[in-house]
């Protein structure tokens, strides 16, 4: 079996294990919750995330560096990282249009009357999103090394980027240091194919917690809303990115799709962007065929800046919650958020949940209440998995589009038989 076979067959079986759980309607201290589910399951999924986020840090600055001092050398990196920016924030704008477009047409807040709960009923605690001005100010470090161990991935990209920059222009000194650098990363590569083929295990466990837990009366109560945001983002995934990609690249959508799929798979599991990264890095250079330079620059950058799937989110939860509450939303309202969820999906990290955080800045701005996010809880678990396959799809998208304009795109990779480039077990 092929590593996407296994990690499919894993999903299945590990739903279908939990759901089975869940049917058996156990006591909280029965053996099977203990030691199985709580115990041996959920220990399972945790040290698989872990696992991944423990790459995230060294990849991101190892592959930015040696990204940025390639570029720095050809002098093509204001233009590669304009190109790159540039249709990230046109795609989760378009994204977020898109998203509203379809929510207006759908109306998924007039069955709000169906509920069998008002958002006072849920506790949520709101908490305080950055403001855009807070964003642009913490993307500079004061501490680089403080950054790496917090996390802040921002920090650890605009240290990386300035660090592969000087590089760059120093002389002999610089070229030693790149040649080490380049090493590291090679390192870093075998170690992320490590990690990935026990994929299928950490997979298991984290589907079998989810179907064991996942309420589908939850989603009955809000049907609508979750439908029309399930149909928004495969519009944006399966029509607004072949479209870019067939029009801006001249590529086949289908084998690009046929190529990232272990990459959506991974990021369906855990619903992390970040946690996907070593993943996507691999598979963006390995598969799709894009160079190193413009793969260690887009894709990080993507999985800190490029939120597509929270933007499409946050349009449809507006929506759903001013219909909800009887609050029309007029043209300018409607605009704002477009413009406040593009800006905010730059400043949300890749990790779970936090597109709700995010949320209740785009809230904020339109006037709607925000313990309306408690209407939506309920069913944000399994949306932040497909959000999150969505985010991924789009950052491959992007650095290929990017590649393919610099030339920097491996054709007879892109066009090679999968099993020719297959992950190493």
């Amino acid at each position: 079996m092929s590593l996407t076979q296994r990690i499919l067959a894993a999903m299945a079986l590990g739903l279908c294990l939990g759901a089975l759980l869940q049917s058996q309607d156990l006591a909280a201290d029965h053996l099977l919750n203990t030691l199985f589910l709580n115990g041996v399951i959920d220990g399972g999924g945790r040290i698989f995330i872990t696992l991944l986020k423990m790459l995230v840090v060294p990849l991101v600055f190892v592959s930015l560096v040696c990204g940025a001092a390639s570029l720095g050398d050809s002098g093509s990196v204001g233009r590669l990282g304009g190109k790159t920016i540039g249709l990230y924030l046109l795609t989760t704008a378009f994204a977020v249009s898109v998203a509203i477009l379809i929510a207006l047409t759908t109306d998924p807040g007039l069955s709000g009357a169906d509920l069998n709960q008002g958002a006072d009923t849920v506790a949520f605690e709101p908490r305080e999103a950055p403001s855009v001005k807070d964003t642009i100010i913490n993307i500079v470090p004061s501490n680089p090394i403080a950054a790496m161990a917090d996390g802040k991935m921002l920090q650890v990209i605009l240290f990386a980027l300035l660090f592969g920059l000087a590089l760059s222009h120093a002389g002999d000194k610089g070229t030693r240091l790149r040649e080490l650098f380049a090493d590291l990363n090679d390192i870093m590569m075998r170690l992320i194919s490590m990690v990935i083929a026990v994929t299928p295990i950490g997979v298991f466990c984290l589907m079998t917690q989810l179907g064991a837990t996942l309420g589908l009366q939850e989603i009955a109560k809000v049907a609508a809303y979750f439908g029309t945001l399930v149909l928004a983002l495969l519009v944006q995934a399966l029509l607004v990115y072949p479209v870019m990609l067939k029009f801006l690249a001249n590529l086949s959508p289908r084998v690009f799709f046929a190529k990232i799929r272990e990459a959506q798979l991974v990021a369906f599991s855990t619903s992390s962007s970040g946690a996907t990264l070593p993943v996507t890095l691999h598979t963006v250079e390995h598969k799709l065929g894009v160079k190193d330079n413009v793969t260690s620059f887009a894709v990080p950058l993507g999985a800190t800046i490029n939120m597509d799937g929270s933007a499409i989110m946050q349009g449809v939860a507006t929506i759903f919650i001013a219909q909800f509450y009887g609050i029309d939303l007029g043209m300018s309202a409607l605009l704002t958020v477009v413009f406040t969820a593009t800006l905010a999906s730059i400043g949300t990290a890749g990790v779970p949940g936090v597109g709700l955080i995010m949320l209740t800045l785009v809230l904020d701005q339109v006037g709607l209440p925000v313990e309306g996010i408690a209407l939506i809880i309920g069913v944000d678990r399994l949306l932040d998995m497909l959000r999150t396959a969505v985010n991924v799809t789009g950052d491959a998208m992007v650095a290929t589009v990017v590649a393919q304009s610099e030339g920097q795109l491996d054709r007879d990779v892109f066009f090679a038989d999968d099993a020719a480039t297959k992950t190493p077990a």
